[in-house]
Order: C-alpha cells, then structure tokens, then sequence
C-alpha cells in the first residue's frame, strides 16, 4: 500500500480494503487540531509528563510526519498547547497523536494541522527534558515504529508497518 494524501482516505474504507496489513489502534481519541484528517510517517516521543524533548522535535522540519507521543495515558499535564501545535504546523508536521492530553483546546481547534489526545487539562507539564526520542511505543494495542504510515480520521488511528 502506498502513502495517501491526507484528504483521499477514510480509516474505515482503509481497514475495509487493506484487512489485516492495517493496525487499528484500540485508543478512542478526541479530535483537537483544525485538520480532522491527517497522515504521515511517524516519529515518537516516549515521556511522562514532560513535553521538552515534544517540543525540541516539532521546531524541527517534519516533513509531513505524524509525531506520536506516548505519555503514558496521564490526563495530569498537558504534553502540547497552542504554541507548540503552532510550531508543528508552522514546521510541516501533519499532525499529532498524544496519549495524554493537551491544553488550549480551543486555539488548537484552528491550528493548520491534526491532533488527536486524550483529553484536555490546564496544567502545564514539566520542562526537564526527560524521554526518549523515535523509540517504539505502545498504546491502544498496537505498537508503532518510527517510519511506519499512520493515518487518522474522525474514525481513529490505524497504522501500515514502515
């Protein structure tokens, strides 16, 4: 299968097409960036409550990537806000997925690019740099490596191996 623009795709008619060459991600995500349909290949973050090393990355060119960042599913402190979703877009990143949450929801609504979290909360994560930079990680009951293709609609997540 080869990479989809992020308009030409829907999940469900991907899984409908692809069968089992697909991962769904199990993870019922909420919608947060203005764009609702998104793909790319992934890099990840692994962090708990610590956005510095998200943050680092997404100032980098991303080149349509999806950053994937796994906090561990805590709701506590938000590991992306409206500066640092400004700056995956202003960057080329196509999107965000967070297994965690995200704060400034409503200026992330009209931001130029995809992001998908758990929740919102308005606390601010630390800033020690702690985490590890395109490790595997796991959410949802998949697992996903840096370079394989995600995609992402109002349907949910799912993954095609790099």
């Amino acid at each position: 299968m080869t990479a989809f623009s992020s308009r030409s795709f829907s999940t469900a008619d991907l899984v409908d097409e692809h069968g089992d060459q697909l991962w769904v991600c199990d993870t019922q995500f909420r919608q947060f960036g203005g764009e609702r349909v998104f793909s790319g290949r992934v890099r990840t973050v692994a962090c708990y409550q610590d956005n510095r090393l998200a943050k680092q990355v997404l100032a980098t060119p991303g080149e349509g990537a999806v950053l994937v960042i796994d906090g561990r599913g805590s709701l506590h402190t938000a590991l992306s806000g409206d500066l640092i979703a400004r700056s995956a877009a202003d960057h080329g990143w196509a999107g965000l997925v967070i297994n965690g949450a995200v704060r400034d929801s409503a200026v992330l609504a009209g931001l130029p690019i995809g992001i998908k979290a758990l929740g919102t909360t308005p606390r601010k994560s630390a800033k020690a740099g702690t985490g590890q930079l395109d490790v595997p990680v796991g959410f949802g009951g998949i697992t996903f490596h840096p370079g394989d293709l995600l995609y992402a609609d109002d349907d949910g997540v799912v993954l095609l191996a790099g």
